[in-house]
């Protein structure tokens, strides 16, 4: 029996994607959560074929919970949803260990596609990563501040770019606020920024949030 866990914050595209599934796969058994918490321990207590998981959560992010996944469970396939266009995260996700990125506007038409290409052991690529990724090979992608930073200073910068305060932050992670006030201060080093509203407006010049 196939076993698909969907993960999303937003209970309607949950169930939009379920049936969806359902449609192509009638006997499947197929799961919903709606936080990387929730995703962590459906893992953790099940077997799955494929996980399909949101981007931007509450909490940890999908980006945070996909390197869980790769670290204890490296064969499990996930596909990463979001609301951004690919050339904002597909390469960042990939890196990460993802087996595809789906772009929300277009998911309906890719992901019955991208489930079977991932159940045959193989990464889903579509066209648009596919370019992305040979302009990476050939050097011809300079890269912007914000691909110099580790995945966990990227969530990071999101959140403080959003507004959170250090603080807040801390909470929402699960680390200390001076675990936080350390990766801010090597996010604006490393993005050659001075303060919390410089994020905020490369973030939002570069449709990151």
């Amino acid at each position: 029996m196939l076993r698909i866990l969907i993960v999303d914050d937003h209970a309607i595209v949950r169930k939009g994607i379920k049936q969806l599934l359902l449609e192509e796969y009638a006997g499947a058994h197929i799961e919903e959560a709606g936080d990387a918490e929730s995703l962590v321990q459906f893992v953790t207590r099940d077997p799955w074929d494929v996980v399909l998981c949101d981007l931007n959560m509450p909490g940890r992010s999908g980006l945070d919970a996909l390197n869980y996944i790769k670290h204890n469970f490296p064969d499990l396939p996930v596909l990463i949803m979001s609301i951004y266009p690919e050339d904002q995260y597909a390469l960042r996700v990939f890196k990460a260990g993802a087996s595809g990125y789906l772009s929300k506007q277009s998911i309906h038409d890719e992901i019955l596609q991208a489930i079977q290409t991932v159940l045959k052991g193989r990464k889903y690529i579509s066209p648009v990563v596919a370019e992305l990724l040979a302009e990476a090979v050939h050097g011809e992608n300079a890269k912007d501040p914000h691909q110099l930073l580790s995945d966990r200073e990227f969530d990071i910068f999101k959140l403080l770019a959003q507004g959170k305060s250090v603080t807040e932050i801390a909470a929402q992670l699960s680390i200390s606020s001076s675990t936080v006030s350390t990766y801010r201060y090597r996010i604006l080093e490393k993005m050659n920024m001075r303060s919390n509203a410089d994020l905020t407006k490369y973030a939002i010049e570069a449709k990151l949030i």
